[in-house]
């Protein structure tokens, strides 16, 4: 007679390895919206995608805005590949706050599709100022006075 298996010896099923129910696919944009939601959590994120080249592909595409500056491939064992497009804000520290994404991205898309993220490329596309702060400009567009040396 054979005994049961405890909880922890028992193997682990995935939701979307059930062959006799059918099978579960996630598209691409869903996890690309995953991406993006992790992605605005992180201090120091002042946007996500926003490239000229985006605004372009967005037109021709036509795709939401919900996947702007996020791309999502995956290979044949169900590997997740991200490449995000990020605008931080200015102040951040640039390499803390990739990182910071990288990380969190890594741990929200796997924790809630069950699939492994072997890989997140962030590019910086740029820094702006976080909203409600005004540039500092000074209207005289003269030199500032500097004394004569001669």
């Amino acid at each position: 007679m054979t005994q049961p298996l405890s909880e922890d010896q028992a193997p682990v099923t995935r939701y979307d390895d059930q062959p006799t129910l059918g099978d579960i696919k996630i598209n691409h944009n869903v996890v690309a919206g995953i991406v993006r939601l992790a992605t605005l959590r992180i201090p120091g994120v002042a946007g996500v995608g926003g490239g000229i080249v985006d605004g372009i592909s967005e037109l021709f595409a036509k795709r939401e805005a919900d996947h702007r500056g996020v791309k999502v491939t995956e290979d044949a064992e169900d590997n997740y590949y991200v490449e995000l497009r990020l605008i931080v804000a200015y102040g951040a520290e640039i390499g803390k706050t990739a990182y910071e994404v990288q990380v969190a991205v890594a741990k929200q898309v796997t924790a809630m599709t069950g699939k492994p993220v072997r890989k997140v490329d962030v590019i910086i596309e740029g820094v702006r100022l976080p909203a409600g702060q005004a540039e500092a400009r000074d209207d005289d567009d003269s030199w500032p006075d500097v004394p004569a040396t001669d």
